[in-house]
């Protein structure tokens, strides 16, 4: 943390007691976010910042309004987007007066005012 210190104190607090940080100080703790794999909350720690300040500096990265160092030696895994899944067809409306025990394509229709140990055998008997 030594070395940490003395480079905040490159840093003095303004009367407010805030710093002003140079915006390549947050460019530099947010690409250490994503190469080091590390926490928003370990990096804020190690440089002494709160974590809200971190995630700041990324969702400025992310806007576009903090460039970003560049990023060479940095891996990126590659990612394959699946297309989404059919829809369910939609089940049969039902009134709110009824109790529908779905499994499968077997749906069970019961009245509102059943007795939930009567519906929880139901449940069990189709599930089997």
């Amino acid at each position: 943390m030594g070395a940490t210190s003395e480079f905040l104190a490159r840093f003095p607090r303004r009367a407010d007691g805030k710093r002003k940080w140079p915006r390549e100080l947050g460019a530099q703790v947010v690409v250490e976010t994503f190469i080091e794999c590390r926490t928003v909350n370990a990096v804020a720690k190690r440089y002494e910042l709160i974590p809200s300040m971190v995630s700041d500096w990324r969702r400025m990265a992310r806007q576009g309004k903090l460039v970003l160092p560049n990023l060479d030696g940095m891996d990126f895994v590659p990612v394959e987007i699946e297309a989404p899944a059919p829809l369910a067809q939609p089940l049969p409306a039902a009134s709110s007066s009824t109790i529908d025990v779905i499994r499968g394509n077997v749906i069970v229709r019961l009245d509102a005012a059943t007795p939930a140990a009567r519906i929880a055998k139901i449940a069990r008997a189709i599930g089997t």
